[in-house]
């Protein structure tokens, strides 16, 4: 009985496709992401603002729920909490600061949550940043459009909230560990001592 051995060569793998399988998935950019979140909040907080400023007058509020919620416009020249009042000037500086920051960082992150996070520290930034630069009585020395009181809380406006929740946000991810380029601190660093044993082992049989 005759066997027949083919002349034809094993087929060979693609390195391109062994690489591919070796080397995990690469979260994508998410600056896109980053930057339709602030977008949004954005027009958001210039809307609202512009609302307020033609409906409310100053010193007559509009009382929502009870005593606890209410609509009161005030002019904040200063941060939140009405805190540095004398230098409006220097707040805008730091919103720029942040703003430039914050786009900076966002070109190379990966990670949704941190996304989110800036997008709204961004979002909140560049609302306050606009009324300083556009409302009266002047460039850089503009004053914030407030108009949200709760309770006992200084007033605040829809870009204040932001920045707060997106700081909040990006301090639990920190806490626990969330990196802004999609991986985890001390979850997804690669199994070095298993690849030690293995390449021990493989080194051993060769030598055998």
């Amino acid at each position: 009985m005759m066997v027949r051995v083919s002349d034809d060569p094993p087929p060979e793998e693609n390195p391109a496709n062994t690489a591919e399988e070796a080397t995990p998935a690469t979260p994508p950019q998410r600056l896109r992401t980053l930057l339709v979140i602030a977008v949004v909040l954005l027009g958001l907080d210039l809307l609202t603002k512009c609302l307020v400023v033609a409906n409310l007058t100053p010193g007559e509020p509009v009382w929502l729920i009870g005593d606890w919620a209410r609509l009161s416009l005030v002019r904040n020249p200063g941060a939140a909490f009405s805190m540095a009042t004398g230098m409006t000037w220097l707040l805008t500086l730091v919103a720029t600061a942040v703003v430039i920051g914050v786009v900076r960082i966002g070109r190379t992150l990966r990670s949704l949550w941190w996304a989110i996070g800036l997008g709204m520290v961004l979002g909140g930034a560049l609302g306050n940043l606009v009324d300083r630069l556009f409302r009266a009585p002047g460039p850089l020395q503009g004053h914030v459009v407030d108009f949200l009181a709760i309770g006992w809380w200084p007033v605040f406006n829809v870009a204040d909230s932001s920045i707060v929740c997106g700081a909040i946000l990006l301090v639990v991810l920190t806490v626990f560990g969330f990196e802004p380029n999609g991986t985890r601190t001390g979850r997804d660093a690669p199994d070095t001592t298993a690849a030690d044993t293995t390449a021990n082992k493989t080194s051993e049989g060769n030598t055998a």
